[in-house]
């Protein structure tokens, strides 16, 4: 059974579309070089990356100091925002990003950014590998085990916070093929771990203690054994309802339409035979006709944000895109809840206002000045005025209708120029700064 693969033009518009669903959009002239390699050398340089090799100025904040993620109020997410802008791995940062989603864990419950980095480091760390060896972390990562009172489940008293989700949310997907009993008695497998608390430095010393688990017979479906934390995952990988549950969510990070039933079976049977492995299907979707030819998907909030800032060339350079990005629906380290962030709230009337608010932010510092141009003079033609701004942010590509309406704005704004000399030498440049507000919020802007 083969997987289908596209096989249309492959030019900068649907490099760019690949950047975005498997990275953070394109740095200058970035897509018209992936487009000259053609499809499959383009996926293969995002699937199979080299070192890593972060370009541009390290990240700073407002008063122009290092970043402490560790330490200080909202650099963890300034920090993980800054790779995502100069990484030269997008498909590995941006599947951390899925990661952090599947298995969503907020420092609000752990309260330590320590912790919340080192799973993060996890989650860049099995990117692209088994879906096996990253559950088996997972459960043992501290941040999970405080999030999901993984310290607080004991053969005396039996948690099920974590049994429940590693069904539910991260293998099986609610209510397909467990039942109250099976949660019950993943409860009891999972039982053992334990941490200390020290001064200064909050929860550490997270290990397992024989005397904590709970070693009797355990039922967990239909099956009987002396089940530990580790056959509790293997149990759920090998489960008849895994292979699809976890093949259909990594499918909708990357297309937002169901993936149809030949294309279904043959990821699955892919993921089965290939041993849990990540990449492979990585490759399989990012080459699949339904990426190229389906409906677009909005960009989440700090994908939009990095996008941004690799477009103009910026880096990270002040503490607001921590307020902004909060303000356009998406925290990093703070997703809403153990489902993750909901996707359909990435544009509404509440988040938008935020999405506005990045696009301001993010050109502001390249806006053009009408007083200090150095002789500079921009001529009173909307469409020469749209190329300038299309070239300040990247050169995205507009469709035809966006084109038209942003014209039809310049031409409004310059029919106001009349003979005053200083509107004929202010207007093009504050149309320019306008054009480029709008093109990022377009729905061009807001949709990959």
């Amino acid at each position: 059974m083969s997987l289908p693969v596209y096989r249309g033009p492959f030019g900068r518009v649907e490099a760019e579309r690949l950047l975005w669903r498997a990275g953070f959009g394109p740095r200058r002239g970035e897509a018209r070089s992936l487009a000259a390699k053609g499809l499959d050398a383009a996926v293969h340089s995002l699937t199979h990356p080299g070192p890593e090799k972060l370009v541009g100025r390290p990240p700073r904040d407002d008063k122009g100091h290092r970043l402490a993620p560790a330490d200080a109020w909202g650099h963890d997410h300034l920090w993980w925002l800054d790779r995502m802008v100069r990484t030269s791995r997008p498909l590995v940062e941006r599947m951390t990003l899925v990661w952090h989603d599947w298995f969503a864990t907020s420092n609000g419950q752990v309260g330590s950014q320590r912790l919340m980095l080192k799973q993060n480091a996890l989650f860049r760390r099995r990117a692209l590998g088994s879906f096996r060896d990253l559950l088996l972390d997972v459960t043992h990562d501290p941040a999970m085990l405080i999030f999901l009172s993984g310290v607080e489940n004991t053969k005396d008293a039996p948690n099920e916070n974590y049994g429940r989700e590693l069904m539910e949310l991260f293998t099986l997907g609610a209510g397909r093929g467990y039942t109250e009993r099976d949660v019950r008695e993943q409860a009891r497998a999972l039982t053992g771990w334990d941490s200390d608390w020290k001064s200064g430095i909050g929860p550490t010393n997270f290990r397992f203690l024989a005397t904590r688990h709970d070693n009797g017979v355990k039922t967990i479906f239909g099956k009987k054994g002396r089940f530990d934390w580790r056959d509790s995952c293997r149990l759920c990988l090998e489960h008849p309802s895994h292979a699809s549950y976890a093949v259909t969510k990594l499918w909708s990070y990357f297309v937002p339409v169901p993936p149809d039933r030949t294309t279904q079976a043959a990821l699955e049977k892919l993921y089965k035979g290939g041993n849990y492995e990540i990449r492979p299907l990585l490759d399989a979707i990012l080459r699949h006709p339904a990426l190229y030819l389906g409906p677009a998907m909005v960009k989440p909030p700090v994908v939009y944000t990095a996008g941004l800032l690799r477009a103009l060339g910026r880096g990270i350079d002040t503490d607001a895109w921590v307020w902004l990005d909060d303000e356009a629906g998406q925290r990093l380290f703070y997703p809403p809840n153990v489902a993750g962030w909901d996707d359909t709230r990435w544009l509404d009337t509440a988040t938008f206002r935020g999405r506005w608010d990045v696009a301001g932010y993010a050109l502001q510092p390249s806006q053009l000045d009408g007083k200090h141009r150095k002789g500079a003079t921009l001529p009173l033609d909307a469409e020469v005025l749209l190329s300038r701004a299309l070239v300040s942010i990247g050169s995205p590509s507009l469709d035809e209708r966006t084109k038209e309406i942003l014209i039809a704005f310049a031409q409004r704004a310059l029919g106001d120029v009349g003979k005053d000399d200083w509107k004929k030498k202010s207007y093009p440049a504050m149309i320019v700064n306008a054009l480029r507000q709008l093109i990022a919020i377009s729905p061009a802007g807001q949709v990959s």
